[in-house]
């Protein structure tokens, strides 16, 4: 029994001894890292790499009798780029949070770029730009400015493991303020974008109904236009009756009335125009009007403002559970509708005015402004949100795949969703006897219009009407995320004592966006919103696109930036290097500058259908537009004032400019090792090397 037992001791403290000897292995997209289990038990921090191995052991003792640490080193691949590991960088790292895995982050991406935009804003524009003319400014403008600034901001994020209030703190002193700017875009737009998630939610409250509310033309909201379908076609079944003014007409009252002269000039729109314009919004006559505040409204505001509160309290790894579905579910609904919608009289003639183009009206500069403003909405490169989602990623994460794939998933999901309304507006034309582009007025409201009435032309239309505005719901609040995700980050990064009260972060910016969305929940509110939506992010995000490309692409060098991302990525071709060169120093800004200059020459004041917004609210408009700006100069200044002032203004210029000390992998890898992973290599026998230049330390 004791030699047993004595036995068996034996063998225990022989496992620990060699538990102790054994290296740890972690591979990580091709990259291989390890660490010294002794270290750990000795309660000392020793992270390990080639560089460590050297130092601390003399060459001769590795043709000695080799321990398993010493072969491990030399099975280590000489082709890998040799860091730390992603969470051997202390307790910063700990504190701010990783994704749990790349789908999550690929997956929360898609959800902040895929959102309403594709639904109730790209249609909206094309519609308004002539259909199938506005898909070629909106494919270029992807092509030269959506793509590569969307690369560029996700590395820049990836590398330096901060969000945009903080990062260019380091990356570029001066222009701190741009961060600042960045995340002053997504709180605007915040505000409004919220208000549209709370419509989504009222109208997902009323499809828990037998009969849609809309489906007929209720006394409290109609107008003299309404026009109920159903009543329609029962009344025309019968020979010679006509419905006009909701009112169906027999033969005898027809001959009598000349009703048939007075149907052919009535102008007539669909049930659910009438219940989101006099029911939902009950919009006023302008913005100087802007009425009492409807309550309906501002609970499902505070519901859209409480779901926030309880995905976002827990951080980016519950957060990026939920996108799974957010992500994904849309597309299941859009296939749905898109099957009805072709199947239905007259869509060939709305999907003809989609892809028909005017090319007349690619003369207007206004038409190449709202695509590159679109890809904004779309891709949202120099929103911050980017940067932000990019900075919990592991090192090493691929962020060009991910550039690549969630931008051709993006423009494929907006021309696809095109199809599915105009399908449904070539339908509705038929039904109310009129061309396509005066079925609809122009509007915000375009999803909440013809959606609608597309719902209650199929069968258990309260079931089609509820997963149709879970679909919004769902991709408002994954754009929703990375909005307040923006907002909060750049908060605990400038803080970081508050990343261990990230709850009352949340709670206090939450509150805060509920206030400020409750000028938007009156009935003046459409006309706020569409303000804010023309001029929060407009010409004004051109520009800070334009400073980010000379920042990264001039003053810290492209050749420089894209070594950074080699030494996440891999080593890449000489035509990478060329191309994104080419772009970020060039092709990019340069093609946002004409743009911004041609919507200056070209500015109208702001219109909504038949009203003219006064000077007084355009100026407002201005002022929103250049507040970023102001963030960037006055800090700027502040910077200049205070810092170096021992030197002369050019140097002192000189020196903010530069990157500051702490630039780089932040906890991924030591300071030391980045600036020898440019400049050299090292040979060692027991590496199997073809090219000395694969084996960077």
């Amino acid at each position: 029994m004791d030699a047993k037992h004595a036995t068996r001791t034996a063998d225990q403290n022989s496992d620990a001894i060699d538990s102790r000897n054994d290296a740890q292995v972690d591979l990580l997209r091709g990259t291989e890292k390890y660490h010294d289990s002794r270290s750990a038990l000795e309660g000392t921090t020793r992270h390990m790499g080639v560089a460590w191995f050297k130092e601390n052991y003399h060459e001769n003792a590795l043709h000695d009798t080799p321990t398993s640490l010493e072969q491990l080193a030399e099975d280590v691949s000489s082709s890998a780029v040799l860091t730390r590991l992603d969470d051997d960088g202390g307790d910063d790292v700990m504190e701010r949070g990783n994704w749990s895995g790349r789908f999550d982050f690929l997956m929360s991406l898609l959800g902040y770029s895929v959102g309403l935009g594709n639904v109730w804003r790209f249609p909206y524009l094309a519609y308004s730009n002539g259909g199938g003319a506005f898909l070629f400014p909106f494919i270029i403008m992807l092509l030269l400015i959506g793509t590569p600034l969307m690369f560029m901001e996700l590395a820049f994020g990836q590398f330096a493991s901060l969000g945009p209030a903080a990062i260019f703190d380091r990356f570029c002193p001066l222009f701190h303020g741009l961060g600042i700017a960045m995340v002053c875009v997504s709180s605007l737009v915040a505000v409004y974008y919220t208000v549209i998630i709370a419509w989504t939610i009222l109208y997902l409250i009323a499809s828990f109904a037998v009969q849609l509310p809309w489906e007929t033309c209720e006394p409290d909201w109609k107008t003299r236009f309404c026009f109920p379908f159903r009543e329609a076609n029962s009344c025309m079944k019968i020979n010679g009756s006509l419905f006009y003014n909701q009112t169906c007409y027999n033969a005898t009252m027809v001959a009598r009335e000349n009703i048939a002269d007075l149907v052919k000039n009535i102008s007539r729109h669909a049930p659910a125009q009438d219940y989101f314009e006099r029911h939902i919004l009950n919009i006023s006559s302008g913005i100087e009007h802007i009425g009492n505040i409807r309550w309906q409204v501002v609970l499902c505001l505070l519901c859209a403002w409480t779901l926030t509160f309880l995905s976002l309290s827990k951080g980016v790894k519950s957060t990026g559970k939920v996108v799974y579905f957010t992500a994904l579910f849309p597309y299941v609904v859009l296939c749905i509708l898109f099957v009805r919608g072709v199947t239905l009289p007259g869509s060939v003639d709305g999907v003809l005015f989609y892809l028909t183009p005017e090319f007349h009206k690619l003369k207007s500069a206004k038409v190449w402004k709202e695509a590159a403003v679109q890809i904004f909405f779309s891709l949202s490169p120099a929103w911050g949100g980017l940067i932000t989602l990019a900075s919990y990623n592991k090192f090493h994460n691929n962020c060009f795949k991910d550039a690549l794939i969630v931008s051709i998933g993006n423009i494929c999901t907006s021309i696809f969703a095109g199809f599915v309304i105009f399908s449904i507006i070539g339908y509705l034309a038929n039904e109310l006897n009129m061309p396509v582009d005066k079925v609809v007025d122009q509007g915000a409201g375009l999803a909440f219009i013809v959606y609608p009435d597309v719902v209650t032309r199929l069968p258990i239309a309260p079931l089609w009407s509820f997963l149709f505005f879970f679909m919004l719901l769902t991709l408002g609040m994954g754009s929703e995320f990375a909005l307040l995700e923006t907002i909060m980050t750049g908060i605990q990064d400038l803080y970081p004592v508050l990343r261990q009260r990230k709850t009352w972060v949340v709670l206090t910016v939450s509150i805060m966006g509920f206030l400020s969305g409750l000028v938007v929940c009156t009935d003046g509110g459409m006309y706020v919103l569409q303000l804010m939506d023309s001029y929060a992010a407009s010409w004004a995000v051109f520009l800070m696109a334009i400073i980010e490309c000379i920042l990264i692409g001039w003053v810290h060098g492209a050749q420089e930036f894209i070594i950074e991302i080699e030494l996440m990525i891999g080593q890449q071709g000489r035509s990478f290097h060329k191309y994104f060169t080419l772009f970020w120093k060039y092709i990019s800004p340069g093609t946002l500058t004409l743009l911004m200059v041609f919507n200056w020459i070209q500015y109208t004041p702001l219109e909504y259908g038949d009203y003219v917004y006064p000077v007084w609210a355009n100026a407002i408009g201005w002022v929103m537009a250049l507040l970023p700006l102001m963030m960037i100069v006055i800090i700027a200044l502040y910077r200049i004032c205070s810092m170096h002032t021992e030197l002369p203004l050019k140097e002192r210029l000189q020196e903010l400019l530069k990157c500051t000390s702490a630039w780089g992998p932040n906890n991924k890898i030591q300071k030391e090792e980045e600036e020898e992973n440019r400049n050299r290599t090292i040979e060692n026998p027991n590496f199997n090397v073809g090219n000395p230049q694969e084996t960077r330390i």
